[in-house]
């Protein structure tokens, strides 16, 4: 396969964009892994000035990945990423547009686009607010943005966050020939927004601008590409005009020939014991979400990022503010949810950031293990009883094969796949009835990513009712009894038995609800 097909070499063979240019930007062979897991594979393309290429592939297919590589988060074990340039020219700057967007929440956007410019010896002026103002307006005007230039950026809505995040990545240019990376910006956009960015993104290419456009919104990137390369499992698989693609040949692309084996649970006796019962769950949008789990079931959650899928785990476990028509738990209503009133009901939640949300980190392996029921370790007078602490701890780390087994060692220290271990035995050995699973082997090797299956089979051997919310389809398939599969904040589809494949959980996500391959 060619590096690039959108180009062609000029009088002294060396290859040219559209407009007859090199390239602003040369990737080759790109190569990364973590833990013995490959997320690039050899990656190679080149961005020519006023090209526009979209970057896509399914949940873990390299895309972040990739980001964090060319922005010099990550570096990469094999390749290079070249900027070439014949002087007096001057290089290309990269200039990237994280999904986090990075701004200072209680800096307004004056001043979240006036910190990042580079002053010099002007920054020992007074701070002349009237013309960083107008400065600050000019390029939110380019978005059609309108609101309070004042009101501090943690107050402002995504989608007006995501405006001021991508106007600061403009200023200050000395040239445009430079290499513009967006991803995932319209996650948090209206179709207003959007629109003000994709003729925004079109302008600068037209000056010369190369743009790596990162999304899973397909119809997005076949409005807005010259050409898409596709990643699947870290590697480069297809590298195409955006001419030569229509939606349902983009989608397959992404998708691959998968496995197509579904998931049959015959090893799991069926129960018809209902432990949780919800209708109509609706927040952090969630547009309405309907949820029958029975012992001994393992139900999963899919769709793409936006789709609803990250807000499910929150919104059962009472963490995130949200409503329902109808929420049982073993037939008896629950109505004020809360993280406290969910545990006394036998509901348990092990988050995706383990390292804010899941634990204590400057607290040892003990101290973690031990805090959703410490009364158990209370003596009569109401002190821990250390020693009977350390005891079970140590049973706990023997059992889920933490590495190193020291009860006293900080969280902190241990590796990741070791941290979600013992946040999965802190939650198991209370013996929860429901287990709330977001990304539950999120940044973890392989060796724990095993042992955290068989602490999943083994929870719903025993009768646990078990939820996993992954945006992984291959850990779907090798977990899941069904997959609810939700797309725009409502449910989409759900497969089960022979229709659980990862190609048609992917297919499902992108809406090709008909592309599904039934009994």
């Amino acid at each position: 396969m060619p590096d690039s097909i959108h180009s062609a070499q000029d009088a002294g063979g060396r290859s040219v964009g559209a407009r007859g240019e090199p390239p602003l930007l040369m990737v080759r062979n790109l190569t990364k892994t973590f833990a013995g897991n490959t997320a690039l594979n050899r990656v190679s393309f080149d961005l020519y000035p006023g090209e526009v290429l979209a970057v896509v592939g399914h949940n873990g297919s390299g895309k972040s990945t990739l980001v964090k590589v060319l922005g010099g988060v990550y570096t990469a074990d094999e390749g290079d990423v070249v900027l070439p340039h014949e002087p007096p020219s001057e290089p290309a700057e990269l200039h990237i547009i994280h999904q986090d967007l990075g701004l200072a929440g209680d800096l307004n956007a004056i001043e979240n686009i006036d910190v990042a410019r580079r002053h010099g010896w002007r920054g020992l002026l007074p701070f002349r607010a009237h013309r960083e103002r107008k400065r600050a307006k000019q390029l939110l005007q380019r978005f059609g943005a309108a609101f309070d230039l004042g009101t501090p950026a943690k107050r402002l809505d995504p989608a007006q966050r995501a405006v001021v995040g991508i106007a600061r990545s403009l200023d200050g240019w000395k040239h445009n020939r430079n290499v513009l990376i967006l991803d995932e910006p319209t996650e948090a956009l209206h179709a207003r927004e959007v629109t003000a960015l994709f003729e925004s993104i079109r302008r600068l290419a037209e000056q010369g601008t190369g743009i790596i456009f990162i999304s899973h919104r397909l119809d997005e990137v076949l409005t807005l590409a010259d050409r898409i390369v596709v990643l699947r499992d870290g590697s480069k698989v297809a590298d195409q005009n955006r001419a030569d693609l229509d939606h349902a040949d983009l989608v397959e692309q992404v998708a691959g020939v998968q496995s197509a084996e579904g998931s049959v649970r015959s090893d799991r006796p069926a129960s018809d014991r209902r432990l949780l019962s919800v209708r109509g769950l609706t927040g952090a949008g969630l547009h309405s979400f309907d949820l029958e789990l029975n012992a001994g079931e393992v139900v999963g959650i899919a769709g793409v990022l936006g789709s609803g899928r990250e807000a499910v785990p929150g919104l059962l476990f009472g963490r995130t503010h949200g409503h329902a028509a109808e929420f049982e738990v073993e037939g008896v209503e629950y109505r004020e949810r809360s993280p406290r009133r969910s545990i006394d009901r036998g509901i348990a939640y092990v988050p995706a950031d383990r390292a804010h949300a899941g634990s204590v980190r400057p607290l040892s392996a003990r101290e973690n293990l031990t805090l959703p029921d410490m009364n158990a370790f209370r003596s009569a007078w109401g002190s821990i009883r250390v020693p009977l602490e350390r005891a079970h701890a140590r049973e706990v780390l023997a059992e889920y094969g933490v590495r190193p087994p020291n009860t006293e060692q900080v969280f902190a220290r241990f590796s990741g796949g070791n941290q979600q271990k013992i946040i999965f035995g802190k939650w198991l050995r209370v013996g929860p009835r429901v287990l709330l699973l977001e990304e539950p082997t999120q940044g973890v090797d392989v060796g724990a990513k095993n042992a955290i299956y068989q602490a999943v089979d083994s929870a719903a051997g025993a009768g646990m009712g078990v939820v996993v919310c992954s945006s992984e389809a291959k850990e779907l398939v090798r977990l899941c009894d069904r997959v609810i599969v939700l797309r725009d904040g409502s449910v989409s589809t759900t497969l089960s038995g022979a229709e659980l494949t990862e190609r048609n959980l992917i297919l499902s996500g992108y809406g090709l609800d008909d592309g599904v391959k039934h009994d």
